[in-house]
């Protein structure tokens, strides 16, 4: 009988506080890294610009919500979203079946193609054992560190915090080679003082086991209104052209792929 009692009185209790209220999201803690340009870096006043950064402020307007960015190392991402230090991660990050397995992710945002550069006049074989010996600088933590890890063989890799970092290894010889975005390394290297004596090599690289599906927005494993959210302001700003001229800043071309 009093068994029968506690379990009454417990049906009575859920009944009472009924289903947990689906969060409101009006304010959203958003990590931008800041150091990835064009998609984002810190003016010398500590300003935040880039795609990225405008992206960001575009969508919480649409969503109607108050936004704070915050910038953060790119290793440390992942680990600091899921320590709940903010609450998306708005910073170029590919759509990875390796990272979903931690956190999930809106519709992409955009997709490009990722390539090497070098200094003009060198030849690489780009074969699994073509770049035997030779050294390769990517950012650690990266979809380009893993696919140059599982691609070659023998080959060295060079991790850096940041790919300006490694564009001026590459600049001083220290690297043979740097992999990344294509715009990164036009805005980065290219189109910077000493960037006429390079060039890009080798092959347009987009393979979706690596680079997955293009590059999301991520939150944390059930915050599913608030990846909602965000799916129906990258909708909302595309088809009222907002995305448009936020991307012509930055691109002469649709990084929003196909």
């Amino acid at each position: 009988m009093k068994m029968k009692m506690i379990a009454l009185a417990a049906a009575t209790t859920m009944l009472t506080i009924g289903p947990v209220a689906a969060k409101e999201w009006k304010q959203v803690r958003i990590a931008v890294e800041g150091a990835y340009p064009p998609y984002s870096w810190t003016t010398t006043e500590g300003e935040l610009k880039g795609f990225d950064i405008d992206m960001a402020n575009a969508l919480c307007e649409q969503m109607q919500v108050k936004c704070t960015l915050v910038t953060q190392e790119w290793d440390g991402m992942i680990p600091s979203l899921l320590a709940r230090k903010f609450d998306a991660i708005v910073a170029s990050m590919s759509i990875t079946e390796e990272r979903r397995l931690k956190v999930d992710f809106t519709d992409k945002y955009y997709q490009i193609s990722s390539r090497f550069v070098a200094k003009k006049g060198t030849e690489f074989n780009f074969e699994p054992d073509g770049l035997k010996g030779k050294s390769v600088g990517v950012q650690g933590s990266s979809t380009h560190e893993k696919y140059v890890a599982d691609n070659f063989e023998g080959v060295d890799i060079k991790r850096y915090g940041s790919p300006e970092n490694a564009f001026l290894d590459l600049i001083s010889g220290r690297v043979d080679l740097v992999f990344n975005n294509i715009p990164a390394i036009e805005s980065g290297l290219l189109e910077k003082q000493n960037g006429d004596d390079f060039d890009f090599t080798g092959p347009l690289i987009t393979d979706k086991k690596w680079f997955g599906e293009g590059v999301g927005i991520a939150v944390r494993k059930r915050d599913d209104e608030l990846r909602e959210k965000f799916n129906g302001a990258i909708k909302a700003i595309r088809s009222k052209g907002i995305y448009q001229q936020i991307q012509d800043k930055y691109f002469e071309f649709d990084i929003y792929g196909g």
